[in-house]
């Protein structure tokens, strides 16, 4: 699938961390519990964030040949100070703006070590993109605070969830990803406000060899329809199936059990 260009996700992580931080600093319950985090409360959820901006930053910045722990680099953790706004605000500026002069500085053919086997800086762009993307819906949720995302920007985190969920079968085969087979049975997801130009319809199968999909319009044992950034919300488990924003037409149970075991291990 054709991805954004490498400016347009360095362009993205900043306008999501400069998002984000109009968040904390609305007035928001650093304490409240984040709904489709449970285990986190929002202060924790951008700490978390944050610090995965960080990791990839150091990641890119060192040209990293293996891997370096998360608890190791330095920052990550956030201000020491807890619930305080404006220092988590200060430092997640300060994260978003080394990450971003970082990944710009790097290009997207740096080589640099990576999880995913693509071990490059173009790697770390897109991830960081789509995890501060669906983390500030996090967020939104938790203070109550409307959520929107571009259109292309939405349609390449479905395209990169995919993406993950196949690559967790083959280094993961006995994980939750790796039941995600079967006889061709398919999902269908349809964005029914996409822009013109942009394909913004999936269909995925469960075949014996795994998860199979390509973007298209096709009848399937189950959809799911609604505006794409509900969508997206949806298939990354951020919004339930009974929401009103979508509908789930066909094999629910299906669906059920992608969300079940879509994960990252």
């Amino acid at each position: 699938m054709t991805r954004l260009a490498y400016d347009r996700y360095c362009d993205e992580i900043a306008h999501q961390v400069g998002q984000l931080r109009k968040l904390i600093t609305s007035g928001a319950d650093l304490a409240a519990i984040v709904p489709t985090c449970p285990d986190w409360s929002l202060e924790q959820l951008v700490r978390h964030t944050g610090g995965a901006l960080r990791w990839a930053e150091l990641l890119v910045r060192t040209r990293a040949e293996e891997k370096v722990e998360p608890r190791d680099v330095p920052g990550a953790g956030g201000p020491e100070a807890r619930g305080d706004a404006a220092a988590l605000d200060a430092w997640l500026a300060e994260t978003g703006e080394a990450v971003v002069a970082t990944l710009r500085e790097a290009g997207p053919d740096a080589k640099v070590w990576a999880w995913s086997g693509i071990n490059s800086s173009g790697f770390w762009a897109r991830r960081m993109t789509h995890e501060i993307t669906v983390h500030r819906a996090d967020a939104a949720l938790t203070v109550g605070q409307p959520y929107e995302v571009a259109p292309e920007v939405a349609a390449d985190a479905v395209d990169e969830w995919l993406e993950i969920v196949r690559f967790m079968q083959r280094v993961m085969p006995d994980g939750p990803a790796g039941g995600l087979r079967g006889t061709g049975r398919g999902i269908h997801l349809h964005a029914t406000d996409a822009a013109p130009g942009l394909d913004a319809e999936w269909v995925i199968e469960l075949t014996e060899d795994g998860v199979d999909w390509r973007r298209g319009h096709e009848k399937t044992a189950v959809a799911l329809r609604g505006p794409l950034t509900s969508v997206l919300l949806a298939f990354y488990r951020r919004l339930p199936l009974d929401s009103p924003e979508i509908e789930v037409l066909g094999d629910r149970e299906l669906l059920e059990f992608w969300l079940e075991r879509a994960t990252f291990g």
